[in-house]
């Protein structure tokens, strides 16, 4: 198949999205299949994603068309994303788009319709409860003004749980659902090894993610300064590019006195990451939204123990004794963390547990296997030269 993959940013700093779209379309190379992504880029990020992309198993088979960082007139309008996906929307087989509200995102649907070309939204998470009230009249304007067209016309809504088809219902949209997490590739996780400065030599909980308000990183923040007179050995590293946190974040911690045990690494890619996660006592994500978290998948592929919240929408965790998954809330992240902490034996079990989880259910071989089932499954048929009026039907009724 020829397969385009189409998303906003192609910065890993912006978070799991990106991470997400390289290595699906690797996994889809490594089958056989012609995949490009097309996306905004500019030489600081391609510095950037050149470190993250380095260990990919088959990211060397991804055609990439990276488009300049877009001026006011191309979020606007998406012009140059146009121009330059029309000659690859006509001749491909299917198209991947990830995320929501972005005007290439707009542009390539339209696309697609255009040139009968079946396509598919991965929303990340971006349509749930949580996300809609975030700046909801924009998004309410948004969706009158194109986006919703865009969503009812995919072949289907790529929900990374069941959770977030839940969590979608109250927008009433067209397109059927299915259900394809992400994954890690295990190659990356048993080759990886680095120096990463600004760890902390003793043992320490990782935070791995975007310092962003809905990571939570004020819930740890108060959890760690409940927990940190019981362990007075275990220190804090948050590992993330800022997305508008790590100031009020860094006054928390002033305030409490913990300066000397929390350690801000900023963004960790490729083997650093990865050496960051081998490192790590415990993992902790306190999210208050996650659509399906790559670096706590990550962490489990690590055999690391995790503390996530139920925001996090992986209950997989606590069926599997990997983790403990517990209410968005300081006490309950502290008190989870105390069981980890104090029980080395239990926290080990707990590693193995994951790891288990995700060699059996979470790979990118097996995630694009049945991605591309997907996709032949949702094919439209070509338009016939010959009739010029045959036409291809999308589906109409969510499942």
């Amino acid at each position: 198949m020829k397969i385009v993959h189409v998303i906003g940013s192609f910065d890993p700093a912006k978070g799991g999205p990106q991470a997400v779209v390289v290595r699906l379309a690797a996994a889809q190379a490594l089958l056989g299949h012609h995949v490009t992504i097309i996306s905004y880029s500019n030489d600081e990020i391609n510095a950037r994603a050149r470190q993250a992309t380095a260990g990919i198993p088959g990211y060397d088979r991804v055609c990439t068309v990276l488009l300049p960082m877009p001026d006011r007139v191309e979020i606007l309008l998406g012009q140059r994303a146009a121009s330059a996906a029309r000659p690859l929307i006509r001749a491909a087989d299917f198209v991947h788009m990830h995320g929501v509200w972005e005007t290439i995102l707009l542009r390539v649907a339209a696309l697609c319709r255009l040139h009968h070309t079946a396509y598919c939204i991965c929303c990340c998470g971006m349509l749930d409860v949580w996300s809609m009230q975030q700046k909801a009249w924009k998004k309410k304007l948004a969706l009158r003004l194109g986006f919703r067209r865009m969503l009812d016309g995919a072949a289907f809504i790529q929900a990374l749980n069941r959770d977030e088809i839940e969590l979608m219902q109250p927008l009433a949209l067209r397109a059927p659902y299915r259900v394809i997490p992400n994954g890690i590739f295990l190659d990356e996780i048993r080759d990886a090894g680095a120096d990463v400065a600004g760890l902390s030599e003793r043992p320490y909980v990782l935070f791995l993610s975007r310092m962003h308000y809905k990571k939570g990183l004020d819930i740890l923040a108060e959890a760690f300064h409940q927990i940190a007179p019981l362990f007075p050995d275990v220190d804090l590293v948050v590992a993330g590019p800022d997305g508008g946190a790590q100031r009020p974040f860094s006054e928390q911690i002033r305030r409490a006195g913990l300066q000397g045990r929390v350690h801000m690494t900023g963004g960790l890619y490729g083997a650093a990451k990865i050496a960051a996660l081998r490192r790590a006592t415990c993992f902790c994500l306190p999210s208050r939204q996650e659509g399906f978290s790559v670096a706590i998948t990550e962490a489990l592929a690590c055999a690391v123990p995790v503390v996530i919240t139920d925001a996090c929408h992986f209950p997989e965790v606590a069926t599997a004794s990997a983790g403990i998954v517990c209410p968005v809330a300081p006490d309950a992240v502290a008190s989870a963390l105390k069981i980890i902490l104090s029980d080395r034996q239990r926290a080990v079990r707990m590693g193995a547990a994951g790891h288990r989880l995700v060699c059996e259910n979470y790979t990118w071989p097996l995630i694009a296997a049945e991605t591309i089932k997907a996709y032949h499954a949702s094919q439209l048929p070509r338009p016939d030269t010959h009739s010029a009026g045959l036409t291809r039907q999308l589906p109409d009724t969510a499942t």
